[in-house]
Parts: structure tokens; sequence; C-alpha cells
């Protein structure tokens, strides 16, 4: 098992298609059931004992900022991160961070929900000289699969990823546990100065990189859209409440 004591919350984007024409509406507090989105994320690094947290901020930074300060936990210690360049893919929010992680640490996202049995799961079984990418096998069970992440696999090996990929087994799930060389491959996947997180996966499978954990029975969604949160809320309603932190 490695030990981890940092992650990275990549939260640089404008989320206009949840947000719609919505200027006040600032992405990771949208309220599920009450709560901002955002909390969703922290209570799994707290439970994860993830103390030291990097967030990528980018659109509306200062109002970000300001606000995950009043609700940060004390089991955190909040780093804040700006990415000038957030109007470029997710790739150049995770590059903002290179200079701040020291060692292997957990990449998320601030629009998922996850099961913590992802993340335990994740560290677990995680290999740290590679990029361990925590990947979703129950296809039918993918919320607007056309929008979905999808990635090919040879046995626990990363081949293929692409919201586009024809020949796919696996759903990206957006949760990764990345070793700290992942910078240099990500350097290496830019073009005209831009990159997608799934450009510097592909570069790092093309190097045998890349592992893949299956998520098991878990459950998890992305909100990147009205109808995602409809059924994220849809969905938990229908679990017992614990089994979602």
């Amino acid at each position: 098992m490695i030990a981890i004591s940092e992650a990275v919350i990549l939260m640089a984007g404008s989320g206009s298609r949840l947000r719609g024409s919505d200027a006040t509406l600032l992405k990771p507090f949208v309220p599920v059931f009450g709560r901002p989105l955002l909390s969703y994320t922290m209570d799994v690094l707290v439970h994860a004992r993830i103390r030291n947290v990097n967030f990528v901020v980018g659109y509306e930074g200062e109002r970000v900022v300001a606000q995950v300060k009043q609700m940060v936990p004390p089991e955190i210690e909040p780093c804040f991160i700006e990415n000038h360049e957030w109007k470029k893919q997710n790739g150049i929010s995770l590059l903002a961070a290179a200079k701040r992680v020291v060692g292997p640490f957990l990449l998320t996202m601030s629009d998922h929900l996850f099961d913590h049995t992802i993340v335990d799961r994740l560290i677990r079984s995680a290999d740290p000289s590679l990029l361990n990418v925590a990947v979703d096998r129950k296809l039918a069970a993918i919320f607007d699969l056309n929008d979905a992440m999808k990635v090919q696999t040879r046995e626990n090996q990363i081949v293929g990823i692409g919201k586009n990929l024809r020949d796919y087994d696996a759903i990206d799930t957006g949760l990764f546990m990345c070793p700290l060389d992942i910078f240099e491959y990500f350097e290496q996947a830019k073009q005209n100065g831009d990159c997608s997180l799934a450009d510097g996966v592909r570069v790092m499978a093309a190097a045998n990189k890349v592992c893949a954990i299956d998520i098991g029975d878990a459950w998890w969604q992305d909100i990147d859209t009205p109808e995602m949160l409809a059924q994220a809320e849809k969905k938990m309603n229908e679990r017992v409440p614990s089994t979602v932190v």
C-alpha cells in the first residue's frame, strides 16, 4: 500500500454545461441533497486520511477560494493553485500543480461523487511507479455513456482512452493515483501549449505506464449537466446514507 498524504483537486473550469446562463453559479458548490458538491470530495479525502490538498482554481478564482476556505474541514490543510490558463483543457490544470506536490498523490475532480471504497481500493492496489486509474467495467450502469471517457484495457493495463473510442471495456471514473513523474509525460503531451488529461494518459499508456484498477460494485457519478445531477441525487436517495461520503 502506498502512503499517500497529498491530493490535487481540479476545479478551474467554468462548469458552463451545468450552470447554463447563470453566471452567479459556481459548479463546485452546486447543492447535492443540501450540501455543496465539493464537500463530498473533501469527505472522501478525510476518510482516506489525506491531509494536504491542492485546489487548482481558475474561473472566478477569488470567489471559489473564499468559499472553499469557509467549508474546508480541520483535517485538511488547503493549498490554492491558480491556473491562469483555465480556458484550456484540464491537463493544463494538472500541470499547474507540478511545483507544489512532493510525492505520489491522489488526483480527482471537484465535480465527481464517489463511494469512499473506491479510494480505499485505489490506494491499496496502486503501483507507485505507474499512473493508476480507477475504472468502472459496469458499462450498462453508466449514465450518459456517450459522454463518458472510454478506456480500453489489456488485462490490467490501459492501452487506449477517449470519449470517442470505438473499442472499450471500461470507463475512466476521474480518480487517479499518480506518480511524481506524471508531469514529465503531460509536458510531452502538450500540443500548441494545451493538453487534456486523456492526452497525457495516452502518452503514459504508450510507455506502458498506466494501470487500471477496477472499482468492482462501487458507485460513482460525474456531475457535468443538470441531468447528471438529477441522476446522482436519485441514486444517492436509493442508497444507505453511510455508503457515500
